[in-house]
């Protein structure tokens, strides 16, 4: 990876800061990663370090309860240590903290059916060669809060595997009583975020009207916005497409500050005319490379406090 990108990713996000905090949002910022911190090692395995880039990942709001979710990736194993002083805060003023269950992701936790039968990229652990461990203990709940569509009461979450199933059954039971789970099933891969997105109460933002049958039966009367398809021109060319992380469809990955305000990338003309047509005040805001690191405005936050309270929308 040059470090031109990178450096160029800092400065979008400095102006993704600038332009939340210009619409009053108060923005808190993870803990950086210690340079000499390059390495997770449990019993298990190793692996190297990521920064805590795009935080809603691992991280669900439900009400008022933080929950860390079951993580994907053993290279993000620790990633929300990264984010422990803001979580303290809030569990000091009251709120609710849990964590999923911490996998031991050896190479039998995973279900790569899903990865071997597709030609979707996604947020699975690489294992081209499973190797049998001591740690064995089958297949664990591996869950990404991003594979969740927050609705007042209701969380629509995506299943696609063995591991998806069981987090969900974990969500189901701690969450019951207080919040209704709707399972949808492949939806994507993993994370739906470029899938759909509610975009306020009524109005949802899908990929195409073939998502819209995968969703809970009282979604599909929502009224749906299916945006023009992404353009080749409007994203950076690289030497080594290898570095490419995501779909095109990546700028779907807008973020609603509100039922009116929607951030959305500036290389976007199209699709800030549509959300114009709409209703939406729409706020430009530059993000450069969001191909190479794997998230857009949605992905790249993680919102923990909204006005108002936990509405019935599906009930």
């Amino acid at each position: 990876m040059k470090q031109r990108y990178v450096a160029e990713l800092n400065e979008d996000l400095h102006g993704l800061v600038d332009a939340l905090t210009s619409l009053g949002v108060t923005v808190h910022r993870p803990t950086d990663v210690d340079p000499a911190t390059v390495e997770v090692r449990t019993p298990a395995w190793s692996a190297s370090v990521v920064p805590p880039l795009n935080i809603r990942d691992n991280t669900l709001i439900a009400g008022n309860e933080i929950i860390e979710t079951s993580p994907m990736i053993r290279s993000r194993f620790f990633e929300t240590q990264l984010l422990k002083p803001v979580f303290q805060e809030y569990f000091r003023r009251g709120a609710r903290w849990s964590t999923m269950p911490r996998p031991l992701m050896t190479d039998a936790s995973f279900d790569l059916s899903y990865a071997r039968a597709s030609t979707a990229g996604g947020p699975m652990e690489p294992i081209e060669d499973p190797r049998a461990s001591c740690y064995d203990v089958g297949h664990e709940m591996l869950f990404d809060a991003a594979q969740c569509l927050r609705l007042g009461r209701d969380i629509v979450a995506n299943i696609a595997t063995r591991n998806h199933a069981l987090g969900v059954d974990w969500l189901e039971r701690h969450l019951e009583g207080r919040f209704r789970i709707h399972r949808v099933h492949r939806l994507s891969d993993s994370h739906i975020d470029s899938m759909v997105l509610a975009l306020r109460p009524g109005t949802l933002l899908c990929r195409s009207e073939a998502v819209v049958d995968l969703l809970p039966e009282r979604l599909r009367k929502w009224d749906v916005i299916v945006p023009p398809a992404p353009e080749a021109q409007g994203f950076p060319r690289y030497e080594d497409d290898d570095l490419i992380l995501t779909s095109p469809y990546i700028d779907l990955n807008v973020l609603s500050v509100s039922p009116e305000v929607v951030l959305v990338n500036e290389a976007c003309p199209e699709l800030m005319r549509t959300l114009e047509r709409h209703g939406f005040t729409v706020v430009p805001v530059r993000h450069r490379h969001r191909r190479l690191f794997g998230g857009g405005f949605h992905c790249f936050t993680l919102d923990t406090v909204r006005e108002g309270g936990p509405e019935d929308y599906l009930g």
